[in-house]
């Protein structure tokens, strides 16, 4: 929804406050940037109050001697003189034709089209769209300006308040304007000799490198209309020579100079990072060019603002296009796996800002503050952990979170065992776990998995590796492909629907959880006979494992391995188990927690990425009071001597407990029940598997012959492609779906990530049905062409 154009330099004005003169000075900038000779855009997208007195019809009265050049519009007028989102409502009281006002999505839309229009029959152009009243008054749907207009971000104006209380309220919207991501090229304001605000702003905006420009007073009203035109056409002349030298100049100067840097500062980052950055997941011997560099300007909601640069110029009065340099693409990898409310969400931003301020970073060891603890409570007792963990150990993100899990198991299942381990033994000690689990890129979290791509030269694959039964759609039907070194006469067992899958309680007694349990235990048989490993705990990414494939595995596998391990006829010490629920975790899956679906606890899990919202990193391993028992002792040496400094930060604790707010409120909004609606039958009701990608294109991409598997479940839609078999390193999804990147007639480009032959898109888990709906049809555009073609 951003947008930026070499030719056509945008402001939009804001103001401390009602009746500081945005009109008027926005009036004077018009007037000087048409006496430059720019095509000069006004728009006041809502007006309120009589015709005579409006905005626009003020712009064109004192358009000055360059009126050709300026063009005004108003898109949403109401009679009556009060705020917008009130002079709706009495509107639609006058008649019950009156149509309903605009969204919060269609009213930044409509400004968006405006300003494309203005682009596309403009060669070099000035635009300032005036706002109503201060920056939070409210617009017609009753939410403040500030965040309606969010998701245009357009660099702003803020005309600063002069009077008596206005030097607080313009330091207050400016740092509400900062707080929600907006760039203030200037601060103007009038010249008032009495309280002489402008002194005092000039010098406390100085200290933050922005300028302030301040104007002379307009004339008082005059009773007589004639007169007051003269008075009023009289100032304007003063302020605006034709001469070319007064302070509205410099502020437009000014402010052509910012618009001049920012584009240049935006085409000379892909060059800059390709010679400074080292990304990660990237091999940097196939980027061939800065066109490789995605460069994001910013981010609202579901998406990313993209620049796409325009070669063979950067001239600010050159237009090569109509189009603008700013395009939205759909953040499908919900930037890796972090998203859950969208990009930049007030609430969140505030939330951090709060605790930033009263805070910053307090010391956690034997120390406690409010979010923290808030956080832990709820996640014992009201989330995950609900009836089974009693302590919550908080660490930065989700790879070192997993390795506090650990030491936490092997640390248990060592004193369990009490004397009858070697020294030698415990620092040989195995995990059990899954072919394709990745647990974060630390090494202790590495050693937890089989050697693989992910791993390095000094990790040691410290464990038993089960190769997992999948689930998946092939073909249109749903089935669990079973791996031949579980059943060589059992290939694959079909199901009519997700319900029947997940509800692993009712499969526990079927012929193939038998199945199952003999070859878990023949399997753990022969390691133990073979090795000379103790195995110490059971460590799951349940129900999905993401890095390694987007793997979905069958529950019922994954809980005859936990019920395996608790078996003291096979372990006479019971393994700890635990649950890395890092990416799946707090509704990824629609599910607040795996558990409800594998039907069993863990000892420990680990919760990340969703934790605030995709705001900060924060991880948390909760634990159950057995495992914490294990450290509990008059010894500091047993305890876990496990920590960072910025442990349990309290801005990432208060934006956590902010953001469990919003999955409380989004988990009972018709959205969530509509989707739910297409996907749950009798058989899975009480559970509750579901997805926010509609079945019938599920299954219709899954006829593809171009491809082998989808599956989805909650926010997640997997695409395996056939035909190559190369695994991490091949490049067939991505060269597939390259034409998703951009943007394609009225449907907006897709960022999109992949793992070999797999590709994923992840949905927030408030992302309007429409926007999927347009993923869903350019995916399917993509793959369309190759229906019943050979790869």
């Amino acid at each position: 929804m951003s947008h930026l154009y070499r030719h056509l330099r945008i402001h939009q004005v804001f103001g401390a406050n009602t009746d500081v003169g945005k009109t008027i000075i926005t009036t004077a900038l018009a007037r000087a940037s048409a006496l430059k000779n720019n095509t000069v855009f006004y728009l006041k997208p809502v007006s309120t109050g009589p015709l005579r007195d409006a905005d626009d019809e003020h712009i064109k009265r004192f358009a000055g001697p360059k009126r050709s050049l300026i063009e005004t519009r108003c898109l949403f007028r109401y009679d009556d003189p009060v705020s917008p989102h009130l002079a709706v409502k009495l509107a639609s009281g006058t008649s019950e034709h009156e149509p309903s006002p605009p969204s919060d999505a269609t009213f930044p839309m409509a400004v968006a089209e405006y300003v494309r229009a203005c682009a596309r029959k403009c060669q070099a152009g000035h635009m300032y769209i005036e706002t109503a009243g201060g920056v939070h008054s409210p617009t017609l749907s009753g939410t403040t300006q500030i965040d309606s207009y969010r998701p245009l971000l357009l660099p702003s104006i803020l005309i600063g308040d002069s009077k008596l209380g206005g030097i607080s309220s313009t330091i207050s919207s400016y740092e509400s304007l900062l707080l929600r991501g907006y760039t203030v090229d200037a601060v103007i304001l009038f010249r008032d000799s009495y309280y002489r605000n402008y002194e005092y702003l000039t010098s406390y905006f100085a200290e933050r490198s922005l300028r302030v420009l301040s104007l002379d007073p307009p004339p008082r009203r005059l009773d007589n209309h004639a007169d007051n035109l003269a008075s009023t056409e009289s100032y304007y002349s003063k302020v605006v020579p034709g001469g070319l030298d007064s302070e509205v100049f410099e502020a437009v100067q000014h402010l052509e100079e910012c618009h001049v840097r920012r584009i240049e500062e935006l085409d000379s980052m892909p060059r800059r990072a390709l010679d400074t950055i080292w990304w990660p997941f990237v091999q940097h011997g196939h980027l061939k060019s800065e066109k490789d560099v995605t460069i994001i300007d910013s981010a609202s909601g579901d998406f990313f603002s993209v620049y796409n640069r325009i070669s063979g110029s950067s001239s600010p009065t050159t237009s090569l296009s109509e189009d603008s340099l700013l395009a939205p693409q759909f953040d499908s990898s919900a930037s890796w796996w972090t998203q859950a409310v969208g990009h930049a969400q007030p609430s969140l931003t505030l939330a951090a800002a709060m605790a930033a301020g009263r805070y910053g970073h307090v010391i956690f060891p034997q120390a406690i503050h409010l979010p923290a603890l808030k956080l832990a409570e709820r996640l014992i007792s009201n989330g995950p952990g609900k009836g089974w963990a009693s302590r919550a150990f908080f660490s930065d993100n989700g790879s070192t979170g997993t390795e506090v899990a650990l030491k936490m198991a092997l640390r248990c299942f060592s004193v369990n065992c009490g004397n009858e381990l070697t020294a030698t033994e415990r620092k040989n000690l195995g995990i059990i776990g899954l072919k394709g689990s990745y647990h974060g890129d630390t090494i202790g979290a590495m050693d937890a998995t089989e050697e693989g791509v992910y791993t390095c030269e000094w990790h040691q694959s410290k464990g038993l590796w089960f190769d997992p039964p999948t689930v998946a759609i092939r073909h249109g039907k749903l089935a669990v492909s079973i791996p031949t070194a579980i059943s060589n006469s059992l290939p694959s067992v079909h199901f009519q629907d997700l319900g029947s899958i997940y509800n692993v309680n009712s499969r526990l007694a079927s012929s193939l959880a038998e199945t199952y349990r003999l070859h878990i235990k023949n399997v753990l048989q022969a390691f133990h006979q073979s090795y000379d490993r103790r195995l110490a705990a059971l460590m799951l990414e349940p129900i999905v494992m993401g890095a390694g494939g987007m793997i979905f595995v069958d529950p019922l596998f994954q809980r005859i391995l936990v019920d395996t391990v608790r078996d003291r006829s096979l372990f006479s010490n019971p393994l700890p188990v635990i649950y890395d629920e890092v990416f799946t975790g707090l509704y990824r899956l629609g599910v607040e927690s795996s558990i409800p679906l594998l039907g069993s606890n863990p000892d420990i899990a680990v919760y990340a990425k969703m934790l605030t919202g995709g705001t900060l990193p924060l991880a948390v391993t909760l634990a159950s009071d057995h495992v914490f028992q294990a450290f509990n002792s008059q010894s500091k040496a047993d305890a876990l001597l496990h920590g960072h400094s910025y442990t349990a930060h309290a801005i990432g604790c208060q934006v956590a407990n902010e953001s469990l707010d919003s999955f409380d409120s989004l988990v009972k909004q018709q959205s969530w029940r509509a989707a739910q609606d297409k996907w749950i039958s009798q058989s899975d009701s009480k559970l509750g598997t579901w997805s926010f990608w509609d079945p019938s294109f599920v299954q219709a991409i899954s006829q593809l012959d171009i491809v082998q598997e989808v599956m989805t479940l909650g926010t997640i839609l997997t695409v395996k492609f056939s035909g190559d078999n190369t695994g991490y390193v091949s490049h067939s999804a991505k060269e597939l779906l390259q034409p998703i990147n951009a943007p394609e007639g009225d449907m907006f480009g897709i960022h999109f990530r992949t793992l070999g032959n797999v590709a994923y898109f992840m949905t927030s888990l408030n992302t309007p049905r429409k926007n999927v709906e347009v993923v869903e049809n350019r995916i399917w555009m993509a793959l369309a062409q190759y229906i019943n073609s050979p790869l």
